[in-house]
């Protein structure tokens, strides 16, 4: 008998096994004309749209999802040229055909993608992640949903409050294609995101955009969302505080998101080695022994967001933006010793006082026409104010030996506006052009004893047409820009016009869904900014002048890459290499004038890079631990107009992220990206990361640090021209154990439907002002 049981036990827990797995089929039709809709993408979800599975519709229309667990679930059907529709399947139970699915067709929809099997889908041009049920679990924001990805290059650095590029280069954030900044994806709710695109390849019309990061979000028909993200410093005095809100009715969205930093820091010094060899052949060396002084610093971030969705085929968006920083105090103290004298000592004091605002408008317009066309304008107009005062003096007990103070203001006025035509083909193909036009006007003020009023214009006009083909595995996509760049000063008389051409080329070929090599070469041009160009000069310490140069022109830049990809399970490995040449690159130069050693940027003759990295990913481990490594090396030759310079950099990066129920801890770790220009090093951070939370419901608290295994903070830079070359370390002792409490909260309700996608993006966040510094 009990034998008996024990088989009857096993019998029931082995048909509960295989019961719980389930197939759904269905057809696609075209709603309009009944004809099967093939390559419609068909997404199975859950219900707080978690990615399950996915496949694509056949020649017929028709699909299969196998093995599925019982269940409650939405299918979502999308594809370019029709609405994306989403079907509830409530109490799945055995296997379903759900029969005829019909899809409208529309001019607004949603990007397609194929899926097959994964939460990540490669395409020629980005990445499509859809995030997994553990990661929207754990996350409270899309910065904490960005961070479980771990994307090749994205870093997110707490302690500044930004997103960037390891290595540097632009990112681009949006939000539904829309111009965005890290405090709106901060406002993000996790559940909200269906995808993320990760444009790694992005087409001309992004510009120099090295990478896109676009979050495809539902939006609300009726009701809102609400939300905080507090961090604040335990031992000392720094904090990233966001706040926003977003309520939305019928047609419209009002959004708003607010952001203060603040840093009030006392161990901010430096140590610097110079030296300086003078026309009439003097040589001086010296060093300067700094003394811990003041850092404060206030930042602020204001974003107020209207949309309008007439009609399925339109939409309208306003953003207004307001940056700012006031910098009251980044003072350097110190000792400056004359290294062939040990009894010629001075005083120095180096103390700065900056703040700009940047107000800017934002309006877009998408306008959607048949056959599968669209319409994109969209024009920003900006205001960049800049102040600062700089204080530089040497000094022994006695006697006031040096004196400077520099007074500077600027104000910048710029219009951007584009316009861009997208016209898809069948097979595969699609065409687009744009034109693009900045227009900038510059005044600006220094007063450090003389007077210099500068009056600038600039104004950049880049027309470009690209075209895409697809051929099996084979994705080819061919571009050319024509780029007129003009520039003018008042006072000197001096004006330049340039023309130049831009065209890219991309060759993808995938072996498979999770493995593909890719090579990409382009050129372009870069103008001079309007701070390089700028007539004034002005006085750095005892030695050095800083000068503009009026007669800068635009250079090119010409760029070959090769990125190979594979993925398998729980595996993911990236290996990428490039080579950048740049001629007649503007980089700065020394000379000599009299008892002064003069800095300027001039044409040069070239400047090129050398670069590999590999990145390795291993994870979700049991849904419990994930890791990724990345490592690379740059290898730089700058060669001057009476300088020649190489120098070679190793890096590495690596995070691990461990969840267990409610509990998350993530770590980082990045050792030093140094880069070289002209004749100058600039220094990365060595940094680490450390944070552990604690997730209920929609609340978050998390307790970390910066640099929990280190008390010696510093960035290095250098210098090695022949006239006056410098090594200089600086630090804040504040960001070596810098311990941080943080919580996050948010609320949000309101049903969902699908938000059309902006497709593109300006802004301007050059201020056109010479820097003060040293």
């Amino acid at each position: 008998m009990k034998k008996f049981f024990i088989a009857i036990l096993i019998a029931s827990v082995v048909q509960g096994v295989f019961a719980q797995k389930i197939d759904i089929k269905g057809t696609v039709r075209n709603a309009t004309s009944k004809e099967a809709a093939e390559y419609v993408n068909v997404v199975l979800q859950t219900m707080d749209s978690t990615f399950v599975a996915g496949v694509t519709t056949d020649q017929q229309g028709c699909f299969a999802l196998h093995s599925v667990n019982k269940g409650n679930y939405r299918l979502v059907l999308s594809s370019i040229g029709y609405n994306t529709e989403y079907i509830s399947l409530s109490g799945l139970k055995r296997d379903t055909d759900l029969g005829q699915l019909n899809i409208k067709d529309t001019a607004i929809a949603l990007d397609g993608v194929t899926i097959k099997a994964s939460n990540q889908v490669n395409r020629a041009d980005r990445k499509i992640i859809f995030p997994s049920e553990r990661q929207v679990k754990i996350s409270t924001n899309g910065i904490n949903l960005l961070q479980e990805l771990m994307l090749p290059r994205i870093q997110f650095n707490q302690m500044t409050n930004e997103i960037s590029l390891s290595g540097g280069g632009e990112l681009q954030l949006r939000i539904n294609g829309a111009t965005a900044d890290i405090n709106e994806i901060k406002a993000l709710n996790p559940a909200d995101i269906i995808r993320i695109e990760y444009h790694d390849n992005p087409g001309l019309r992004y510009g120099n955009a090295e990478v896109v990061l676009d979050y495809i979000v539902r939006r609300p028909d009726t009701g809102g969302s609400f939300g905080t993200d507090l961090s604040q410093g335990v031992n000392t005095m720094w904090g990233n505080h966001n706040i926003y809100g977003k309520i939305n009715h019928k047609k419209s969205e009002i959004g708003l998101s607010y952001f203060i930093g603040v840093r009030d820091l006392y161990g901010l010094y430096r140590d610097n080695e110079e030296t300086f060899k003078l026309a009439n052949g003097t040589s001086i060396q010296r060093y300067e022994e700094g003394t811990p002084d003041q850092a404060t610093i206030f930042m602020h971030n204001l974003n107020l967001n209207y949309s309008l969705q007439q009609s399925e085929n339109s939409l309208f968006s306003a953003t207004f933006r307001l940056r700012g920083n006031n910098q009251p105090h980044w003072d350097f103290h110190g000792i400056l010793h004359n290294a062939n004298d040990i009894t010629d000592n001075m005083n120095i004091i180096d103390n700065t006082r900056q703040s700009w605002a940047r107000p800017s408008l934002d309006l877009y317009y998408q306008q959607n026409l048949k056959n599968k066309q669209t319409l994109v304008f969209n024009l920003v107009g900006t205001y960049n104010r800049e102040k600062s005062h700089r204080l530089y003096q040497e000094s022994t007990a006695e006697e006031l030996l040096t004196d400077i103070n520099n007074n500077t203001s600027g104000n910048k006025y710029s219009l951007i506006g584009e316009a861009i035509y997208e016209k898809e083909f069948p097979k595969d193909s699609r065409l687009s052009f744009g034109l693009r036009h900045t227009q900038s006007y510059a005044n600006n003020e220094y007063r450090n004893g003389h007077d210099y009023d500068t009056r600038m214009h600039q104004a950049i006009t880049y027309l470009f047409s690209e075209y895409r083909k697809k051929i099996d595995k084979l994705d080819i996509r061919l571009g050319i820009g024509v780029t007129r760049s003009y520039y003018d000063q008042s006072g000197n008389g001096k004006s330049s016009e340039d023309y130049s051409f831009n065209p890219r080329a991309t060759i993808n070929y995938a072996f498979s869904d999770n493995s593909f090599i890719r090579w990409k070469g382009e050129a372009y041009n870069v103008s001079p900014s309007l701070s390089d160009l700028s007539a004034a000069e002005q006085a750095i310490d005892s030695f050095q002048l800083r000068r503009g140069n009026p007669n800068l022109n635009a250079y090119m830049c010409y760029h070959t890459e090769l990125t190979y990809e594979w993925k398998k399970g729980i595996f993911y490995t990236n290996l990428w290499g490039a080579y950048d040449y740049r001629p007649n690159a503007i980089m700065d130069e020394k000379i000599q004038e009299g008892n002064k050693i003069v800095q300027t940027w001039d044409n040069q003759e070239d400047w090129q890079k050398i670069s590999g990295r590999t990145m390795f990913r291993v994870g979700p481990i049991r849904k419990i631990l994930q890791l990724s490594f990345t490592g690379g090396v740059n290898h730089y030759i700058s060669h001057g107009n009476s300088y020649s310079h190489t120098y070679t950099n190793l890096f590495c990066e690596a995070q691990a992220s461990v969840n267990y129920k409610q509990f998350s801890l993530s770590w980082q770790m990045n050792t030093n990206w140094n880069k070289f220009w002209g004749e100058t090093l600039s220094g990365g951070e060595n940094i680490q990361m450390l944070g552990v939370y604690y997730k209920h419901k929609d609340l978050r608290l998390g307790v970390g640090a910066f640099n929990p295994f280190t008390n010696d903070y510093k960035i290095k830079n250098e210098n090695w021209n022949k006239f006056a070359s410098y090594k200089t370390k600086t630090y804040i002792k504040e960001s070596a154990q810098l311990f941080w409490v943080n919580l996050s909260y948010n609320f949000s309700f309101g049903r969902t439907f699908k938000a059309a996608q902006r497709k593109i993006q300006n802004s301007d966040n050059d201020s056109g002002v010479m820097n003060t510094g040293k």
